[in-house]
């Protein structure tokens, strides 16, 4: 599929990393001190502080500043002129007032800050470093906005930009489709209701054929005055539904409601799908799914290991070494899997199973060789200590007639061989010509 201009990713939103720097413009010391020592820990950002306008002014042209955090009075600065400085220079910025009134609102809005926040009392530096970290946040994640009317469509995707959001755009609902079939790390689709080739109700209707709300959020927007219209987007599936004209703040807490439920669902889904000590898939999951895939034919290899004496490990060492041994073996495992989306997981104490992804006998068998050369020169550090480590590797290639399991104890019982020949060597339908005929199936 061929994407055109107004598809491409808006990279035009702020990218706080380790090191970069926010302009703090605050003339109370105690409270610009705090949130400066907050910030820096919590967020990895160089903060630089200025009490009023003339050292801001000052500070902007000597450097570049990815966020401002500014209060709207200073002493040279009595009536918000710093926010005339920080919009002239274009600097992303969250406002912490404390006043607030339907004045101070208009003008923040009228602005195109970032956010405002209310002083108040101690708990001003908890709600500027959570915006701050929040915005941070939001960099990790892409929202599609579908809507034919350009206009519509470029002042909202001017908002979520301010916001940090990576931003994608659709001019109709076939283009979305396309693009989220392209796409599937887009976490947010936001679509209008009235468009020309689909509307937004057969849009939501037809994104929740593949993608449930646990994966991707929807949320309607229309002008219309039906007031049934709402009702009708989230019978199809959509997560929230915004009239418009919106309050800016009402979207941008509606979105920022959703982009939470995403990251609490993923961290639910990760509790329930990742061992805890590797970070890998654990037996459950990897059981799982390849069953799951088992429904289909499954093209590619699996592979299952062992580390070699490694309760020798954990008595010599300790139960700590044995943990840090687990773990750089995993990581080893990830870092080598992830490129191919080959799926590993801890299904035991020392036993790890490795879904090679569309690798035939010979790709896999070479993939494990590699895997074994790279763990067998690790130096593992555990304490003041540096241990090393080997595996023994069982593979074989998915059989189109097989169950998952049969083959699960295939490899199994090349992993044995491995072992009994000596471990710290792969055995694989290649390196035994009579090769192994998966029939017993094992227990998950």
């Amino acid at each position: 599929m061929t994407v055109g201009r107004e598809n491409l990713l808006s990279i035009n939103g702020l990218r706080l990393q380790q090191g970069e720097r926010i302009l703090l413009v605050e003339d109370s010391v105690a409270l610009s001190t705090l949130l400066t020592q907050r910030l820096e820990e919590e967020t990895g950002a160089i903060v630089t502080r200025c009490g009023s306008l003339a050292q801001a002014r000052k500070n902007i042209d000597e450097g570049t500043f990815l966020l401002a955090l500014s209060g709207l009075n200073l002493p040279d600065a009595p009536n918000g002129e710093i926010l005339d400085l920080l919009v002239e220079k274009e600097i992303p910025t969250i406002v912490f007032t404390a006043m607030f009134d339907a004045e101070t609102r208009d003008r923040c809005t009228g602005k195109k800050i970032v956010d405002y926040i209310v002083k108040d009392g101690t708990k001003t530096v908890d709600k500027v470093v959570q915006t701050v970290s929040r915005i941070i946040a939001n960099s990790a994640h892409k929202i599609l906005v579908v809507d034919d009317a350009r206009t519509a469509r470029s002042e909202l995707v001017e908002i979520l930009n301010r916001q940090n959001f990576q931003v994608l755009e659709a001019r109709s609902g076939r283009q979305a489709l396309e693009i989220l079939t392209a796409d599937e790390t887009i976490d947010i689709v936001i679509t209008d209701y009235h468009m020309a080739d689909m509307d937004g109700y057969e849009l939501t209707r037809r994104i929740r054929q593949t993608r449930n709300s646990e994966q991707l959020r929807i949320i309607g927007i229309s002008s219309s005055s039906d007031r049934l219209l709402s009702a009708s987007f989230l019978k199809a599936g959509a997560s929230d539904f915004i009239y418009r004209p919106f309050v800016h703040e009402e979207l941008k807490c509606r979105i920022d409601n959703n982009v939470e439920t995403l990251a609490q669902l993923n961290h639910l889904r990760r509790l329930a799908e990742r061992d805890d000590l590797t970070g890998l898939a654990n037996r459950r999951h990897f059981f799982s799914t390849m069953r799951q895939h088992g429904k289909q034919a499954i093209r590619g290899s699996i592979a299952l290991l062992d580390i070699d004496h490694f309760k020798t490990v954990n008595d010599t060492y300790g139960h700590d070494a044995g943990d840090a041994v687990l773990q750089a073996i995993s990581a080893v495992m990830a870092d080598m899997c992830a490129p191919a989306r080959h799926m590993p997981a801890r299904i035991g104490g020392e036993e790890f199973a490795i879904y090679l992804n569309h690798l035939d006998a010979f790709q896999a068998h070479s993939f494990c060789e590699e895997l074994r050369n790279t763990i067998g020169g690790l130096a593992i550090t555990a304490g003041s200590r540096s241990i090393s480590a080997t595996i023994s590797i069982g593979v074989v290639e998915f059989e189109p007639d097989e169950t998952f399991e049969n083959q699960l104890n295939a490899a199994d019982q090349l992993l044995y061989l491995a072992k009994a020949k000596g471990r710290n060597r792969v055995y694989s339908t290649l390196t035994i010509p009579e090769a192994i005929t998966p029939t017993a199936s094992v227990e998950s």
